[in-house]
């Protein structure tokens, strides 16, 4: 079911009383129902992969809270559950795609080999419930929260309709209090949330919708019938649309959760008014990157090794995010040109640091820049 289609104006209002007129101790449930029916309007038979996801990594979380004494058995849970996610991830997603690769490969060098290729259809969503899983188990691993007792309520984080299908990536730390509280009904919250939703779809449907259909479509698909002029015109117009389109779904989700006395994180903040590339990673789709360098960059070692290491990290941490906007080398390339340029901002503010002081405030260039997307 998506957003703005005509079956979520009856399912949404239909959700949001009944959550309402229900006392506390069913709220869940009905949620936990209305949200799997959110996803199974999609393709029914998808649902079998969030169950398998929720179930493996409610007893994963369990067990490894059980067994912290144990090393050697959390880890192992650990990678059961981190395996399962990114294997079923893997094979829905990049199956296809690295069978072609690799199949390119052989032939440049003259082996005659061919991957077969899989009729796959990609689950909506799994990019992002996956990720949110797996933050459980690791942050459980690490010591950061204890596992979620209520089945129910750990299904339900799992699979929140509001942010199922294009996040944000919320962190279990942010949604579970949430979900095991009473929220009664507020009007401010109810007014905001509505507010908040009809921005998003104003930005989704007015100005993403329009800008595809007048202006970036016609030109992206005949090119050569074009100017150079507009094609930059185009090219402008195009990302207007993909910040609305993506933006504007997360205000739908943050308004509709809201109305039931539910915060989800906010995902942008202006990003295009950003003064460098390191602020416009603070403000793009946030819950991603703050995913990345919690889970990827920081562990790999983050500004800890030196700055040589860490423009290696960098582009690691940004290959492994092309990637998982798309299984296609353009997405790769994308990562890739994101970390060559933060990396030459961060390697240019560090000349300019070490270079001799020219003025008062010289020495604390650098310093003042550092709490980016990537650099903590």
């Amino acid at each position: 079911m998506l957003f703005h289609s005509f079956r979520f104006l009856i399912f949404f209002p239909c959700v949001f009383f009944l959550y309402y007129l229900l006392p506390f101790r069913f709220r869940n449930y009905m949620l936990l129902a209305a949200s799997y029916y959110f996803y199974m309007c999609w393709k029914p038979e998808f649902i079998v992969l969030i169950l398998i996801s929720t179930a493996i990594d409610y007893f994963c979380g369990l067990g490894i809270a059980k067994f912290r004494k144990s090393k050697r058995v959390s880890r192992a849970l650990l990678s059961v559950s981190m395996c399962m996610n990114l294997g079923l991830l893997f094979f829905f997603k990049y199956m296809n795609f690295f069978g072609e690769t690799l199949t390119a490969v052989c032939r440049s060098i003259s082996i005659p080999f061919s991957a077969p290729t899989l009729d796959l259809i990609l689950p909506v969503g799994i990019s992002f419930y996956t990720f949110q899983t797996m933050s459980y188990t690791i942050d459980i691993y690490r010591g950061r929260m204890k596992p979620e007792q209520n089945f129910i309520t750990f299904a339900l984080y799992v699979s929140f309709f509001p942010q199922l299908v294009a996040g944000p990536i919320e962190k279990a730390a942010n949604l579970l209090p949430q979900l095991r509280q009473s929220h009664p009904f507020s009007y401010d919250n109810a007014t905001y949330g509505l507010k908040l939703m009809a921005w998003g779809f104003f930005k989704k449907l007015v100005i993403a919708d329009r800008l595809a259909a007048l202006l970036v479509d016609p030109v992206y698909q005949n090119p050569s019938h074009y100017s150079g002029g507009v094609f930059l015109l185009s090219s402008a117009a195009f990302a207007l649309q993909i910040y609305c389109d993506f933006s504007g779904y997360s205000d739908i989700a943050r308004g509709c959760a809201k109305t039931m006395g539910i915060d989800l994180m906010v995902n942008f903040k202006a990003p295009y008014l950003s003064a460098s590339i390191r602020e416009f990673w603070q403000r793009w789709h946030i819950s991603l990157t703050s995913w990345f360098r919690e889970y990827v960059y920081i562990p790999l070692g983050g500004n800890r090794k030196g700055p040589w290491k860490k423009v290696l990290f960098v582009t690691i941490t940004f290959f492994l995010s092309g990637l998982w906007h798309g299984a296609g080398w353009n997405f790769v390339v994308w990562g890739l040109l994101h970390a060559v340029y933060l990396n030459a901002d961060f390697l240019f503010a560090l000349n300019k640091q070490m270079s001799p002081p020219r003025g008062r405030f010289a020495e604390e260039s650098f310093t003042a820049s550092l709490p980016c997307a990537l650099c903590r």
